[in-house]
């Protein structure tokens, strides 16, 4: 039986793990923050993995605030590079396999066909810069790893954009959102889903790469709301508009579509439209809060 360690486990991924692998007598650690193990103390992770004989390593823990990234560069490369460069080296040196969850962010969004692995990155921001940056020193340990980029995700645990919008839209008679960035939503149950299944079936041994999934299909953030504002049961109005209405300090890339066609045909996996995934955890929402 596997032993694995699951970094950010609070977050909406590594919760999505815990609560799939509940009933599946997996020996999962599961950890959420620096309070109970730092992984950016090199030591304390070679320590953890030594001690505990962890044989594999999904590092989901991650700083994800795109524009606050730009006023605290430090932070989000001590998380999102320094820290998966020191579980990459950890898992060398005891021939554990490392599952890292990288992001569409260190593309630009200058495409109009949606983006396979091996495409040029270009990120935009500190925060795309701190993701592809760790995606780099995960490769250049010598590790055995798998990067797994991913999208829009969401989830019914954590904040994302599906619970805001799903509350604002009960709240408001009408919400303006962006159409002009189009790209994949990603319900986390389906990723956690597929990162389970890739480790119990073992066809992770004799892989190694990067990989992109998200759910099937195209919107864009309007899109997006309107199907949350529909299947929620609200009334409100969603409007259309552009990027610039809603100023930020990093430019969002306009195109973030992932090709997953090498994940599909490398481990089989069936991957859902993205209107089904969000219908599904928008129900379990509405479960939760009755």
């Amino acid at each position: 039986m596997h032993r694995i360690l699951v970094t950010g486990s609070n977050g909406q991924l590594g919760s999505e793990i815990r609560e799939l692998s509940k009933n599946d007598g997996i020996n999962v650690y599961f950890y959420a923050d620096v309070s109970e193990l730092d992984i950016t103390d090199k030591s304390a992770v070679n320590k953890f993995i030594e001690n505990h004989q962890i044989d594999i390593v999904v590092n989901c823990a991650a700083y994800t605030q795109v524009d606050k990234a730009e006023d605290d560069e430090k932070t989000a490369f001590l998380i999102n590079a320094t820290a998966p460069g020191n579980l990459a080296e950890s898992c060398k040196k005891y021939e554990v396999t490392l599952f890292h969850i990288s992001t569409d962010y260190v593309f630009d969004g200058s495409n109009n066909a949606p983006y396979i692995e091996t495409q040029s990155t270009s990120p935009l921001g500190v925060y795309g810069r701190s993701k592809l940056e760790g995606e780099k020193l995960i490769q250049q340990s010598g590790c055995n790893y798998l990067i797994i980029r991913t999208s829009w995700l969401y989830s019914t645990f954590g904040n994302n954009f599906v619970k805001t919008i799903a509350r604002l839209s009960s709240e408001k008679d009408e919400l303006k959102v962006v159409f002009d960035q189009v790209g994949t939503p990603t319900y986390a149950r389906d990723l956690a889903t597929a990162i389970l299944t890739i480790i119990q079936n073992d066809q992770f041994e004799n892989r190694k790469g990067v990989y992109h999934y998200s759910n099937e299909g195209i919107c864009s953030w309007y899109d997006f709301a309107k199907a949350i504002n529909d299947f929620s049961g609200n009334n409100c109005h969603i409007r259309p508009c552009h990027s610039e209405d809603f100023p930020a300090k990093v430019t969002r890339p306009h195109y973030s579509v992932l090709d997953k066609t090498k994940i599909k045909n490398d481990f089989g996996i069936e991957i859902g439209y993205w209107r089904d995934s969000l219908c599904k955890c928008v129900e379990l929402l509405k479960q939760n809060n009755s």
